[in-house]
C-alpha cells in the first residue's frame, strides 16, 4: 500500500502557539493536517499564561480538520509532541486549578537564585542537566509553594502539555522522559523525578505522572476522546515528548556529530552525546530515544528579535517583500557590518551567560550605516553565538561535523550560509518542515512496531533535501569578528544590570 491508501501515524505537535495534527505514512511522507491557533494571555508583566483546557480545544479542532482528510482508520496510532517548561495544576475531577504557566513566564525570576542556593548550584545543575536559570517548571513550583501554597497542595496532578493531553486522550495522565525532563525536576540519570526535589517542594510523587520511555505506548484512544477528535477508538496512544527533542528526532540527529539547528523564536543547537555531560554553554536534555542526551544550546531571542527589529525599524511584516529587501542590502554588506555590533538578548540570555535580565544594542553606530547593515549586524550575533556554543562542545569531546536546520529562520540563504561559514559545518534541509510532528510520528511509528529501532525509524522517515556549504575563505573574517563580538555582552551590562 502507498501513502494515499496505507496506514498512518500522527504527530500532535502542541506548540507554544498552535497545535498542528500531521499524519504521516511510513515513509515520512506528510499525507493530511490539521491546525488550530493558540492564544496568550500576559495579565501582568512577568506572567505568561494559557487556558489549560485550550490545549484539549485546540488538538481537537485540529484532528477534526485532519479526520475530514483521511479515513481515522487509517490512522495506526498517534503521539505527541509538546511546548516544554510549561505546567498546569489538575484537581480530582481532571480540571485545571487556574491557568497554567508557560516557559515565557518569568514570576519566579527573584528566587532563582535562592532556591539554587539551598539545594546547591552545582547539585542542581548535575541533577537536572539545567544551568541557573528562570525558565524550567521547578522554580514556578517554588513561587507556588511560596505564594499559592493551597492552590500547589489541592492539585492531584501536576502536567505539562503531554501529560494533559495524555490524560484527555486515554483517562490516565503520563509523561515521557523527554517531556518530564524540561520541568528541571528530573533527574536526567536516574531518568526518574528527582526525591531531594520533591521533598524540598513539598510534593508528593503521586502528584506528577508516571514517566516512561519515548516510543511506550501509554493507553487507547478512549469513547469521549474518540467523539470529540474523530479518531477511532482504541487508536494506540503512543508518548513521544518535548518539541525540541521530537524535532531533533525528526531531522534524525541521533548520531554523533549531527547538530539540530532550530532558527526558529529561540534558536536552538543541540548536539547528541553518549553521556549527560553538563556545561554553561547549553542545558542537557534526555534524548527522544531513551538512549544519550541532547546538549542544546538556546538563545531566547532568534526570529522573534528579527521581527521585532522589522516591525519597529524596518516598516513591518506586512510588506512582502521586506525580508528579500533586507536579505539583499545585507548580503551586500560585509563581514562585520562596517563595524556595528550588535547584542540580541532581547528578551534575556540564556546560554552563557543565563542572566533574564539581559537587554539588547547596538554598538558603533554610524551615518553611513543603513538598515542593511543593523539586519546583518542581528544575524551576526546571532549566528556568532551558535559557532562559539559548538566550539565549546568541542571543548569536552563533542565533534559537531554536520547540521540539519528547520524553522523559519532556515528560508534564510543569507543566514545558513552566515552560519555554515562562521562555523565551518556543512547545513542540511530536510524535506518536511514540521520536524516535531515528524518526531513524535517517528516514536509512534515505533511503539506500534512499524519498526524495531528509532535509528530504523528515522533513517525511513527523513531525506535532506539541500545542502548549505561552508566557504573556508571566510573563516578568518568570521574569527576575528567573534573575537569582539564575543565582548558585546560583558561590555553592555553595566547599562541595564540591577
Amino acid at each position: 500500500m502507498g501513502s494515499s491508501d496505507g496506514p498512518l501515524v500522527v504527530g500532535l505537535d502542541s506548540s507554544t502557539q498552535s497545535c498542528k495534527a500531521i499524519a504521516w505514512s511510513r515513509d515520512g511522507r506528510a499525507v493530511a493536517e490539521g491546525r488550530a491557533p493558540l492564544d496568550l494571555m500576559k495579565p501582568r508583566p512577568d506572567y505568561v499564561e494559557q487556558e489549560v483546557t485550550d490545549w484539549w480545544r485546540a488538538a481537537t479542532m485540529a484532528l477534526r480538520q485532519l479526520v475530514g482528510a483521511v479515513d481515522a482508520k487509517r490512522i495506526a496510532g498517534i503521539a505527541i509532541s509538546n511546548q516544554r517548561e510549561t505546567v498546569a495544576l489538575i484537581d480530582g475531577a481532571g480540571e485545571p486549578i487556574g491557568p497554567a504557566s508557560l516557559w515565557l513566564d518569568e514570576r519566579a525570576a527573584g528566587l532563582v537564585d535562592r532556591f539554587a542556593a539551598e539545594i546547591g548550584r552545582e547539585r542542581l545543575h548535575a541533577i537536572t542537566g539545567k544551568p541557573i536559570d528562570v525558565t524550567p517548571v521547578v522554580y514556578r513550583l517554588k513561587w507556588l509553594r511560596e505564594n499559592e501554597p493551597k492552590r500547589l497542595d489541592h492539585a492531584k496532578k501536576i502536567l505539562d502539555v503531554h501529560g494533559y493531553l495524555t490524560l484527555k486522550l486515554t483517562g490516565t495522565p503520563s509523561a515521557s522522559w523527554t517531556s518530564a525532563d524540561p520541568f528541571g525536576l528530573f533527574d536526567i540519570s536516574r531518568k526518574a523525578w528527582s526525591q531531594p526535589l520533591l521533598d524540598h517542594l513539598g510534593i508528593k510523587p503521586s502528584q506528577l505522572p508516571n514517566a516512561v520511555r519515548s516510543g511506550t505506548r501509554v493507553g487507547t484512544v478512549h469513547a469521549a476522546a474518540a467523539a470529540a477528535t474523530g479518531l477511532a477508538e482504541g487508536t494506540p496512544v503512543i508518548a513521544a515528548g518535548g518539541d525540541g527533542q521530537c524535532a531533533g528526532l525528526g531531522v534524525n540527529a541521533m548520531r554523533d556529530g549531527v547538530v539540530y539547528l532550530n532558527l526558529g523564536t529561540a534558536i536552538i543547537a543541540g548536539i547528541w552525546s553518549r553521556e549527560p555531560v553538563v556545561g554553561a554553554f547549553w542545558r542537557t536534555m534526555t534524548s527522544p530515544t531513551g538512549d544519550g542526551y541532547f546538549l542544546e544550546a538556546v538563545q531566547r531571542a532568534g526570529v522573534y528579535f528579527v521581527n521585532w527589529f522589522v516591525d519597529m525599524f524596518a516598516g513591518g511584516r506586512s510588506d512582502p517583500a521586506i525580508f528579500d529587501r533586507l536579505e539583499r542590502e545585507a548580503a551586500a554588506v560585509p563581514i562585520g557590518s562596517d563595524g556595528l555590533l550588535a547584542g540580541t538578548t532581547l528578551v534575556g540570555c540564556m546560554d552563557p551567560h543565563w542572566d533574564p535580565s539581559a537587554r539588547a544594542s547596538f554598538i558603533g553606530m554610524h551615518p553611513s550605516h543603513t538598515l542593511g547593515h543593523f539586519y546583518r549586524a542581528g544575524l551576526e550575533a546571532m549566528t556568532l553565538q551558535t559557532a562559539r556554543a559548538l566550539e565549546e562542545m568541542r571543548s569536552h569531546g563533542l565533534s559537531p561535523a554536520q547540521m540539519v536546520a528547520i524553522g523559519g529562520g532556515a528560508n534564510s540563504k543569507l543566514w545558513t550560509k552566515m552560519i555554515a561559514d562562521a562555523t565551518g559545518i556543512s547545513i542540511h534541509k530536510g524535506h518536511n518542515a514540521e520536524a516535531s510532528s515528524l518526531g513524535a510520528a517517528i516514536s509512534a511509528a515505533v511503539g506500534i512496531g512499524w519498526f524495531e529501532s528509532f535509528a530504523e525509524a528515522a533513517d525511513a522517515m527523513t531525506s535532506i533535501a539541500e545542502t548549505i556549504e561552508p566557504d573556508p575563505r571566510r573563516r578568518e573574517a568570521w574569527d576575528a569578528l567573534s573575537a569582539r563580538q564575543a565582548k558585546v555582552f560583558p561590555t553592555t551590562q553595566f547599562a541595564w544590570r540591577n
